[in-house]
């Protein structure tokens, strides 16, 4: 059986096994040898919103996704190109969401292995998942994929 990008960009969902993975080492390690931060109310509240803006930024993406009535999984085959909401501000708004909630929760958590895997997890999602996926758009939308990913960053917003 040839594997198609054209059909879709990867056979596992790898961006929610990769970030679960990090969240549970992240715990267990928390709790076999601590990484902890000042434990002070201000900064816990900084965790909340770091957090919250990440949540926030998942809910808008996955939002959109559904409005535009598209396919959600990262291992199935898009059914649209989106490129409003979030997705206007980077190509990846769910990823970059999940590695926000990840650092949220490390100050939240007063857990700094959280932020050390969050981010650890985004280089086998860039790897795994994004690179597979562009060049799924790119078979499946051609032309209208190249002037979005010239206009659009992978990762960070693009100037407000």
């Amino acid at each position: 059986m040839k594997f198609d990008l054209a059909v879709r960009p990867n056979i596992l969902p790898w961006p929610p096994m990769i970030y679960a993975i990090g969240a549970i080492s992240a715990y267990i390690l928390g709790r076999l040898v601590p990484f902890a931060f000042v434990r002070e109310d201000a900064i816990v509240m900084t965790g909340v919103v770091v957090l919250l803006a990440g949540v926030m930024l998942d809910c808008w993406a996955m939002a959109t996704m559904w409005r535009k009535d598209t396919n959600i999984l990262p291992h199935r085959g898009a059914d649209a190109l989106i490129t409003s909401g979030p997705f206007s501000l980077t190509r990846n708004p769910i990823y970059l969401g999940n590695t926000i909630v990840m650092l949220g929760l490390s100050v939240y958590l007063d857990n700094g292995w959280f932020a050390l895997t969050g981010i650890g997890a985004a280089i086998p999602v860039d790897r795994l998942a994004i690179r597979r996926e562009e060049a799924h758009l790119e078979a499946r939308f051609g032309e209208a994929w190249l002037a979005y990913a010239a206009r659009t960053p992978r990762w960070f917003f693009r100037h407000l």
